[in-house]
C-alpha cells in the first residue's frame, strides 16, 4: 500500500489522503531492465507521435518459460486486447506500459491489438521490443450501418464496437481474454485479473448495482411493451464494458455477436438508447455477469460525458484506473490542467519528452 497526496485545483493545501493498493515497489515485481533514451518519430497525418523505447520486464522465477517462437496458442499465456488508434494512441502505449510494470510475468503476456489504420505495427514493436502481440485489421465498414448517434462523438467511432467482433477476429485458439480500454492503467498484477472465475458466465465484469439502471436507455425503451420486459427475469446491474474478462468458447457458442447486432439494429429505428456501444452490452449480459472485484475498474476519472471534471476514486483498495468520460489524462497534462489522479497516470507516459521512471 502507498498513499498519494491529492491537491484540490483550486488551493495549494494538503486535502486528504488517498489508499492505492498494491505498491508499485513491491519486491517481486520484474525491475526495470533497460534505460532506454531512443525516441521513434512515427508521422500519422496530421499527427506526430515520439514515444520512447519501454525498458525490457523479465519474468519472475516462478514464470513458466515461454520460447519466443511459440505464438498466441500455448495455454500459459494471458491475452489482453486493445484498440490502436491515432487519437487514443498515447493511453493505449501507457496501458501496455502499466500491464508490463506490474506483471509478475510480463514475458507471458500477449497482446492483440484491434486497428483501423495499417501503419501503427512498426511503432508498436519498436516502443516494445521484447512484446508477444499481434494486429488485427477491424473493417469499420462492418459496423457503418449499425452506429447510431451518440452523446459525445467518440463514442460513435467504429473501434469501439471492435470488442462485439473478438470471437471472430482472434484465432479460434485463444479461449478467454482480457478487453481492456485505452484510457487506463493498472497497479496490479494482471493474472489476477486473468484467473477470475467466470463460473456458468461468458463475461465478467466489476458490477456497480446501486446505479440507477433506468437512465441508460431513453423513455421510448420503458414505455414499449416488449423492450421494457427484457430485464423482468434477470438482476440486471449496470457494468462498464471497459474492464471485461470474455470467455470466447462460450461467446462463438452462444452467438453473442449477432444478438448485440440485433439490438443495435432496434436502436437506428427505435432509439432506444444514448450511450454509444455499451447499452448493447447491457442488454445482452446485464443479470448474466460474474462479478470482479470493483478494484479492477476504478472508472469515471475522465469526468461526465461532457464537461469532463475532475472526479475522486470511489471507497476501498485499487488495482486499475480507468479514465472513462471525456477527460482524458495525456490533454489535461498537456494543458497544464491536470486533475489530480492524472498523476497516477502520468508515469507510464512514454510519449517523447515524458520520463518519469523515479516516480514509479
Amino acid at each position: 500500500m502507498f498513499s498519494i497526496i491529492k491537491f484540490s485545483r483550486f488551493f495549494s493545501a494538503v486535502m486528504t489522503v488517498i489508499i492505492i493498493s498494491p505498491s508499485l515497489h513491491s519486491s517481486h515485481y520484474p525491475a526495470l531492465a533497460i534505460r532506454s533514451s531512443i525516441i521513434h518519430h512515427i508521422p500519422h497525418h496530421d499527427y506526430r507521435f515520439y514515444f520512447h523505447t519501454s525498458p525490457f520486464f523479465r519474468n519472475a522465477d516462478q514464470c513458466e518459460p515461454i520460447s519466443r517462437e511459440i505464438g498466441a496458442c500455448h495455454p500459459s499465456l494471458v491475452h489482453v486486447t486493445i484498440t490502436l488508434d491515432v487519437e487514443y494512441l498515447r493511453g493505449s502505449i501507457a496501458a501496455v506500459h502499466s500491464i508490463l510494470y506490474h506483471a509478475s510475468c510480463p514475458e507471458n503476456v500477449f497482446f492483440h491489438f484491434l486497428v483501423t489504420d495499417t501503419d501503427l505495427e512498426t511503432l508498436v514493436r519498436t516502443t516494445f521490443p521484447q512484446l508477444r502481440f499481434k494486429v488485427y485489421y477491424f473493417d469499420r465498414n462492418i459496423v457503418k450501418n449499425l452506429i447510431s448517434t451518440s452523446v459525445r462523438q467518440a463514442l460513435e467511432q467504429p473501434l469501439n464496437y471492435a470488442r462485439n467482433y473478438l470471437a471472430d477476429l482472434l484465432e479460434t485458439c485463444v479461449k478467454r481474454v482480457i478487453y481492456l480500454d485505452s484510457d487506463l492503467v493498472l497497479q496490479d498484477d494482471i493474472a489476477k485479473l486473468w484467473n477470475t472465475d467466470l463460473g456458468f458466465n461468458t463475461i465478467g465484469a466489476p458490477q456497480y448495482c446501486h446505479a440507477n439502471f433506468t437512465k441508460y436507455f431513453t423513455a421510448a425503451f420503458w414505455s414499449d411493451p416488449v423492450f421494457s420486459t427484457t430485464f423482468e427475469k434477470r438482476k440486471a446491474c449496470y457494468f462498464n464494458t471497459g474492464v471485461m474478462v470474455m470467455d470466447l468458447v462460450k461467446w462463438r457458442k452462444k452467438g453473442y455477436t449477432e444478438r448485440i447486432e440485433r439490438w443495435m439494429e432496434i436502436q437506428k429505428v427505435e432509439r432506444i438508447y444514448e450511450l454509444g456501444s455499451l447499452p448493447p452490452f447491457l442488454l445482452v449480459f446485464a443479470g448474466h455477469v460474474a462479478a470482479i472485484e470493483h478494484r479492477w475498474n476504478q472508472h469515471g476519472l475522465g469526468g461526465d460525458n461532457v464537461k469532463g471534471s475532475c472526479r475522486d476514486l470511489h471507497p476501498g483498495p485499487v488495482s486499475l484506473l480507468h479514465w472513462s468520460g471525456s477527460g482524458k489524462p495525456w490533454r489535461r497534462l498537456d494543458e497544464s490542467k491536470p486533475c489530480p489522479l492524472d498523476a497516477l497516470w502520468e508515469p507510464f507516459d512514454l510519449y517523447g519528452h515524458r520520463r518519469r521512471y523515479e516516480s514509479l
